[in-house]
């Protein structure tokens, strides 16, 4: 079932992240809520805020120098746990490494080998919140198929909740993807995915699912029609 609102994602969202943090001493997940107009950062500041009892070492980091300094503001309270990418990486050249569990707030494929160089150089985990290192210009040369089979291959979705042009994706780690249907009296389920589908078979499942309900409207009409014979 979709969540209702965007705090009912972010409680989903959290026990996807521990679930997924549960496995293991080093990895990199991915979370994603794609709603139109969200402002990523109080979302953050609030996953940040959950998980620090279980991860006191937890820290935020933005690519942006001046959106770290805008989330220290808005959240005095955990202003040391706040940090823009830059200075992670001066910290590693200095220490030779870091610990603990970084969260990265929306990077960008210009921020594609900062993120990398962070995290080859990490000794925890890794959770890229609404991140977007693929970058379409780049195409489908030799510099893409190398980013595809290298870096962006070892991230692992933890969360996902992404609309699409007729419903939804849904993904809640350990769990499959959950394809959804918008109907006009809300969204129905219409399939589950051991991996995240692509657009094909969206559309593929999409449509057997609307065969499959004018199949039953067929057998309805028929049905009536008999009853009036």
């Amino acid at each position: 079932m979709l969540p209702a609102d965007l705090r009912s994602a972010e409680a989903e969202a959290l026990g996807a992240i521990q679930a997924a943090l549960a496995e293991g001493e080093k990895g990199l997940w991915t979370v994603e809520f794609r709603f139109e107009g969200l402002r990523i950062m109080p979302v953050a500041l609030r996953l940040l805020a959950a998980l620090t009892p279980r991860h006191s070492d937890a820290k935020l980091v933005f690519s942006d120098a001046g959106a770290a300094a805008l989330a220290r503001r808005d959240a005095a309270d955990q202003a040391a746990q706040i940090s823009a990418l830059g200075d992670v990486m001066r910290l590693q050249q200095a220490d030779g490494g870091s610990d603990g569990l970084l969260l990265m707030v929306s990077p960008t494929p210009a921020d594609y080998d900062e993120v990398e160089s962070v995290c080859a150089q990490h000794r925890g985990r890794v959770v890229l919140i609404n991140g977007k290192l693929e970058d379409a210009a780049v195409g489908i040369g030799t510099v893409a198929r190398e980013r595809r089979k290298g870096f962006l291959s070892s991230w692992r979705s933890a969360y996902a909740l992404l609309p699409t042009a007729e419903g939804a994706l849904r993904h809640v780690h350990p769990s499959g993807w959950e394809l959804y249907r918008r109907d006009p009296d809300g969204y129905r389920a219409v399939k589950e995915f051991e991996q995240k589908p692509d657009a094909e078979q969206i559309a593929e499942a999409l449509d057997s699912a609307g065969s499959g309900v004018q199949r039953g409207l067929q057998a309805v009409d028929r049905l009536l029609e008999g009853l009036r014979n």
